[in-house]
């Protein structure tokens, strides 16, 4: 057999729209073909039951790119009775909504006719952009599927929201990715059944690792190999780890510092410092900072981890995290990681305890109820002016410096407020000496064994 010349496209003559990209060529037609999605889109799920009876509603699909957003309007947009309109936010206007909502109104009176609009990347729409939309979506004038990868909640009016439902899409595992990998390779039609392939475990392996478990990006990945290795003598396109490394260079980690993908990761890395995983902090500060997030914005909430999940269990984790900011400051990066990878492996090892947060809140709450506004105890009122002694402030006050110990039992508190308590020091690091210390001097108000 003769070697297959990848670089003339005379080989792909055969195989049907070989002038588009693999992905779309790929992209299923039916819901039978969709490769993951199974708790939304299953047998006898009710979306599923939707499309296949022809009675859906408004829809907002949100999920990560590559999940099946796109997917999923084609395939209603072939099985639907109803007239199919596709635009993208990013290149349409309020101008373009107007005349589909117009043609969409006299459609359905004169034909009966409903309208279905696919607004692809919705979330780009600004608020007056989706007012436009929500009156033809609330008389039924248009149903409405928009996609997005952002938070709905975050990007959508809520108006919009509400008159939709949401269907939030699951990024693909490794199991719906190899599918859709090996459909390509196997499928003369669309795919490249018709060549001779061999794709080893590595390279599907480095694929899949690269592919931000996104079905465009991993077609893209197979697509770029394919068209970029010569096949042998034999006419077998062999593709190794090299050559699957070769057509892709770096993984494009998925992180937009607007969207949800932002609070969702901070979120991670802020409860894995509380969680005391100091590996999964630190891989999430690791992702952020190659994503491009700004990492004064990671120190802050380092910062903030120190003294309100670690507090006075370790006062020297705000102090560490104060000193890797500073750093921060005056190196910058890269050379600042090593600063701030100290401070979030510090914050995560260190003892935890909210004290310091629940004694903040608990004298907030009493402030907000407005309690405790009392006079200030005269013993505890300013005496420094000449006319102060005459009032009788600072009577009867015990200076602690003058005490064994440097202490002395007195009331700070004002009268109402004398038998509150705000601090409960836990039992991890330095609290429970805090807490040995406080039950020798308020026994009252503080029990060793707490």
């Amino acid at each position: 057999m003769e070697p297959i010349d990848l670089f003339d496209t005379a080989y792909m003559d055969d195989i049907k729209g070989a002038g588009m990209p693999l992905a779309a060529r790929m992209r299923p037609k039916s819901l039978e073909d969709l490769v993951g999605q199974e708790e939304i889109l299953g047998p006898g799920r009710p979306l599923r039951r939707g499309i296949e009876n022809d009675r859906l509603t408004s829809l907002l699909l949100f999920g990560p790119p590559g999940c099946g957003k796109t997917t999923i309007a084609t395939i209603i947009a072939g099985s639907t009775k109803a007239h199919f309109e596709q635009i993208s936010a990013v290149s349409s206007g309020v101008a373009d909504i107007k005349r589909i909502i117009s043609e969409a109104g006299d459609r359905f009176r004169v034909y009966r006719r409903r309208t279905v609009l696919f607004i692809d990347e919705i979330h780009r729409f600004n608020k007056s952009q989706q007012d436009a939309l929500l009156p033809a979506v609330e008389n039924g004038t248009i149903i409405l599927i928009g996609a997005t990868t952002a938070n709905p909640f975050f990007e959508i009016n809520a108006a919009l929201v509400s008159r939709s439902q949401l269907v939030r899409l699951k990024p693909l595992d490794d199991s719906a990715l190899n599918k859709i990998i090996t459909r390509a390779l196997k499928d003369q039609e669309n795919g490249f059944g018709s060549l001779q392939i061999e794709l080893t475990e590595e390279a599907r392996e480095h694929l899949l690792r690269n592919s931000s478990y996104d079905a465009r990006n991993a077609l893209n990945g197979l697509e770029i190999a394919v068209l970029n290795t010569p096949a042998n003598t034999d006419g077998v396109i062999h593709i190794g780890s090299m050559e699957m490394e070769e057509a892709i260079r770096q993984k494009v980690l998925r992180y937009d510092k607007d969207g949800d993908q932002h609070y969702d990761i901070i979120s991670a890395f802020i409860k894995s410092m509380r969680g005391s995983d100091p590996d999964a902090a630190i891989y999430w500060m690791s992702r952020m900072l190659a994503a491009g997030e700004d990492p004064r914005f990671i120190m802050r909430r380092v910062m903030i981890c120190a003294s309100e999940d670690v507090g006075t269990a370790d006062s020297m984790a705000l102090q560490v995290a104060v000193a890797a900011a500073q750093a921060l400051e005056m190196i910058g990066l890269p050379e600042a990681q090593f600063a701030i990878s100290h401070a979030v492996i510090y914050v995560a090892t260190a003892p935890k305890s909210n004290a310091v947060n629940r004694a903040m809140s608990g004298a907030a709450d009493i402030v907000a109820q407005q309690r405790g506004f009392g006079a200030v105890p005269l013993h505890l009122r300013d005496a420094s002016y000449r006319s102060a002694v005459r009032l009788g402030h600072g009577k009867g006050y015990l200076y602690a410096h003058d005490y064994p110990g440097n202490f002395v039992r007195q009331q700070y508190l004002p009268d109402d407020l004398s038998e509150e308590r705000f601090f409960f020091p836990g039992e991890n690091g330095a609290e429970k000496r805090i807490a040995q210390r406080l039950a020798a001097w308020w026994p009252d108000r503080y029990e060793e064994s707490e």
